[in-house]
């Protein structure tokens, strides 16, 4: 019987890169919220793999062992077909295909799936906060997550359609040894009080993100002078940027808005979670 599966998008609010270890890995803290907005997965058991695509975004994605969702799969020891509905543009910093995998794999999980301890982290730094779905502060590789109380998030996506190559842009990084977060995320009283907080910290992969792709600063800038943003910065190593509004109507208005000047950008209003 096939097993429906959403895939949420995975937005950094912050990231720090505090350091990197001896074997290339990059020392992360950062805190991830969830959207409720993402991909859609339908798995259906069988004797082989495969993935079919559909979705305003499934051109280009691998249907074979390059996919994580396969390699989830097969280091979970399941086989079948996986209808992979792709509506997250990918190479955009917000964790589309470790969330696709984190979805298989929590969906196993539930089917009594024994999935190894170390088979999450190997597939990615992002798959065990993905596997949490919800608000985390993401440390170490990736492979400390500790949940977060966060108020509801109205904010609105912006991808300006310029893939981001993650790797590229760790490459490009000036420093690797930068502060964390403060040793304690506080208790927010609201959505003002956390976008507050949040402005204190960064997201260290955005200056080589935006020498790669100089269209995140046009993004960047039109969500700041949006009506009613009370943060704007980029999520991941980009190239997708995101706002963070007082209520999900300011952030509809601000995409209504920057949608009627960019109808080739993805522009979508959100709750974070």
């Amino acid at each position: 019987m096939a097993t429906e599966v959403f895939a949420p998008a995975k937005i950094n609010l912050s990231l720090h890169v505090t350091g990197r270890r001896s074997d290339g890995y990059h020392l992360l803290d950062s805190l991830v919220a969830f959207a409720d907005l993402g991909d859609h997965l339908q798995l259906d058991p069988g004797p082989e793999m495969a993935i079919e695509l559909s979705g305003p975004f499934a051109e280009g994605v691998p249907q074979d062992q390059r996919n994580l969702v396969w390699k989830a799969a097969q280091g979970a020891g399941w086989s079948g077909a996986v209808h992979l509905n792709k509506q997250l543009p990918h190479g955009a910093g917000i964790g589309g295909g470790s969330s696709d995998a984190a979805a298989l794999l929590n969906a196993l999980a539930g089917d009594g799936f024994e999935i190894p301890a170390d088979l999450p982290l190997s597939l990615g730094a992002d798959l065990p906060v993905c596997m949490a779905a919800t608000a985390a502060r993401m440390q170490g590789i990736g492979e400390q997550i500790t949940p977060v109380a966060l108020p509801e998030l109205p904010a609105l996506l912006v991808n300006p359609g310029c893939p981001v190559a993650t790797g590229a842009v760790f490459s490009a990084l000036q420093s690797r040894e930068n502060a964390p977060m403060p040793a304690a995320i506080p208790r927010f009283d609201d959505i003002s009080d956390c976008a507050a907080w949040l402005g204190e910290q960064r997201n260290d992969l955005e200056g080589p993100a935006r020498a790669a792709a100089p269209d995140i600063d046009r993004v960047l800038g039109d969500l700041a002078v949006s009506k009613g943003a009370l943060l704007s910065r980029m999520s991941g190593s980009g190239a997708t940027c995101f706002a963070l509004y007082s209520t999900l109507k300011a952030a509809h208005m601000a995409a209504y808005e920057i949608g009627t000047e960019h109808p080739d950008w993805w522009i979508r209003a959100v709750t974070l979670r």
